[in-house]
């Protein structure tokens, strides 16, 4: 089955960022993309893609003393 095609503002929108963000992206090739015709498309599993590779897992925070032994 195929993807679904996002249009840059789709992309934008789901990012929560401006149309800027997700055309820097296709330009600097950091995201796959897709062209048709002259139109920019971004598939939603490279969309999802993009987002996993750069998720940053939560850590338990340590205390430390001021000489940076955890207590």
């Amino acid at each position: 089955m195929m993807d679904r095609l996002l249009t840059v503002e789709e992309a934008a929108e789901l990012l929560g960022t401006g149309p800027r963000f997700p055309r820097r992206l296709i330009a600097e090739r950091r995201i796959d993309f897709v062209k048709v015709g002259r139109l920019v498309r971004i598939p939603s599993s490279a969309l999802a893609a993009w987002v996993e590779e750069r998720t940053v897992e939560a850590t338990r925070r340590t205390r430390k003393d001021p000489y940076g032994r955890v207590l």
